[in-house]
C-alpha cells in the first residue's frame, strides 16, 4: 500500500490547520476522533459519501491534525495531538469547546423544532 504523506511536525503551518478546521464535516471527524480514540476511517459517521469523506481525511492529514495508518487494506486515523499540542498550545482544545456549543446548540434547535 502506498505511503500517505504527512507533513513532518516542524512543517505543520497554522494556516492550513485552521483552514482544515473550518469545514464542519472535518471538525466533525476530529471530534470523533478526540471523543473515541483512533478509528477505522470507514466507521466515522458522517453524511456524506466515501469519495467526499476520504478527501476531507486527505485535507486533516496534509494539514497535520491526523495521522492515518494501513493495517491490511483497512486505514485507521488519530489525532496528532501532541504534535498540535506543542506547536499551536491550546487551540484544539478551544476549537473542540466551541464545536461542542455548537452541536448543543443544534441539537436545541433541533428538538424545538420537533
Amino acid at each position: 500500500m502506498p505511503s500517505l504523506e504527512e507533513p513532518e511536525r516542524s512543517q505543520i503551518e497554522l494556516g492550513a490547520v485552521l483552514h482544515a478546521l473550518s469545514d464542519p464535516t472535518r471538525l466533525a471527524v476530529v471530534r470523533q476522533i478526540e471523543a473515541d480514540g483512533e478509528r477505522l476511517c470507514g466507521a466515522l459517521l458522517v453524511e456524506v459519501a466515501k469519495s467526499t469523506l476520504s478527501q476531507h481525511l486527505r485535507v486533516l492529514r496534509e494539514a497535520g491534525i491526523t495521522r492515518t495508518r494501513a493495517c491490511g487494506n483497512q486505514r485507521w486515523v488519530s489525532l496528532r495531538r501532541d504534535d498540535l499540542d506543542e506547536l499551536f498550545p491550546g487551540l484544539l482544545d478551544v476549537v473542540l469547546r466551541a464545536a461542542d456549543r455548537t452541536a448543543d446548540r443544534m441539537g436545541e434547535r433541533t428538538a424545538a423544532a420537533r
